[in-house]
């Protein structure tokens, strides 16, 4: 099987399209041919979302395949990951009513008018190409990490910025960034916020941490008019200091919940299921549990059972934070250690704690185990 070379950027076409040249086994995205194009030869290329003059498309061979853009008010071949700037484009946190007609609200009133289980065949290629195309982009990324380095936090999104638990999962995630790891959520508000308000501000004293919850404490919940901008406005008075990132994984199906900002990177898709199917699949360094309700329930069993499975090539740890919360208020850890004590599951690395000290130490007490199984590899 051919490897597709993927083209992304005017300049790395610029360097192929040398006169004469014939070009094979590229995957060309969201670029503009010129006149120069015709000059060159193509053979098995595949062109998405691309422009080019009329006599390149007429003399492209058979083996050449494109897919052209559709009328829709969205990306269909995003080449990159959403940034917060891009997805909320149009966006100024300084009046905060442009919220109505930024990007990202645009897509959402027509994925809301287009409804969510669309039927118009055009609506649907457009929306599975997009959600291709970030994928794609979300993997270029994660290709940057080893593997066991990818670690999710899971939660509720009705957190609140007040709440205790709040502070912990932006410490946690605060210090394993530090440590190098790449934190990946949801994407939305609530743990998910916490996480990437942690990863944003990793570099700072751990007493930053407290100082930007005070100042977002304002505005406790998504739902308050001021959640937004506050966390823009806090970016702006606390911009990152290293070149640590965090990756969110929102979607349109809940459309009606902000995307964090302080996400760096934004794999924003229409399909729930490939995103939370895909975003258990890559935190691969395991999964921090914090307090949440039906969402979080059917992640933690889902999680199991790629665990037990092996789905993934090999378990990864289960934290769970707030002992009385797992083991009373839902007692899912409980339920899990007597399940694998049965042999009903097997795999599972699991952990209860109610401090984020304790919630580190097993998260890097996996990357360490992992770091010397890659170097005995190695050897």
């Amino acid at each position: 099987m051919n490897r597709y070379i993927e083209i992304e950027n005017p300049d790395a076409l610029a360097a192929l399209l040398v006169p004469g040249t014939t070009l094979r086994h590229y995957a060309f995205q969201n670029l503009e041919f010129g006149r120069e194009a015709v000059q060159c030869r193509f053979d098995d290329c595949l062109f998405f979302g691309c422009t080019m003059p009329r006599v390149m498309r007429e003399e492209l061979g058979s083996n050449c395949y494109l897919l052209p853009k559709l009328n829709m008010p969205y990306n269909m071949f995003p080449s990159y990951l959403y940034s917060p700037s891009t997805l909320y484009e149009g966006y100024d946190y300084l009046s905060p009513s442009t919220f109505g007609d930024c990007y990202d609200t645009r897509i959402y009133r027509h994925y809301t008018e287009k409804g969510k289980q669309a039927v118009d065949i055009a609506e649907t290629l457009a929306r599975s190409l997009h959600d291709h195309s970030v994928s794609n982009a979300l993997y270029d990324l994660l290709s940057r990490y080893d593997d066991y380095r990818v670690v999710a936090v899971m939660g509720g999104h009705a957190l609140l910025r007040t709440d205790d638990v709040y502070r912990k999962v932006a410490l946690i995630s605060k210090h394993l960034t530090e440590a190098g790891c790449l934190m990946v959520t949801g994407g939305g508000p609530g743990a998910m916020e916490a996480a990437h308000l942690g990863a944003w501000l990793a570099g700072y004293s751990d007493s930053a941490v407290d100082d930007a919850i005070a100042v977002l404490a304002e505005y406790p919940s998504y739902k308050d008019d001021g959640w937004l901008s506050s966390a823009f406005s806090l970016m702006q008075a606390m911009p990152r200091v290293g070149e640590w990132c965090s990756v969110g994984i929102p979607t349109w199906f809940y459309g009606h919940e902000p995307a964090t900002p302080f996400a760096t990177h934004i794999a924003k898709y229409f399909d729930n299921s490939i995103r939370e199917d895909g975003l258990l699949a890559i935190a691969k360094g395991g999964v921090i549990y914090s307090p949440g309700s039906a969402g979080t329930m059917q992640e933690i069993f889902q999680d199991a059972a790629q665990n037990h499975y092996l789905t993934c090539g090999y378990a990864s740890p289960m934290v769970f934070l707030g002992e009385e919360y797992w083991c009373d208020t839902f007692p899912v850890y409980p339920l899990l250690q007597g399940l694998q004590a049965r042999g009903c599951y097997k795999n599972l690395i699991l952990s209860l704690t109610d401090f984020p000290e304790a919630a580190e130490r097993a998260v890097l007490a996996f990357v360490g185990q992992k770091e010397r199984e890659k170097l005995s590899v190695g050897k």
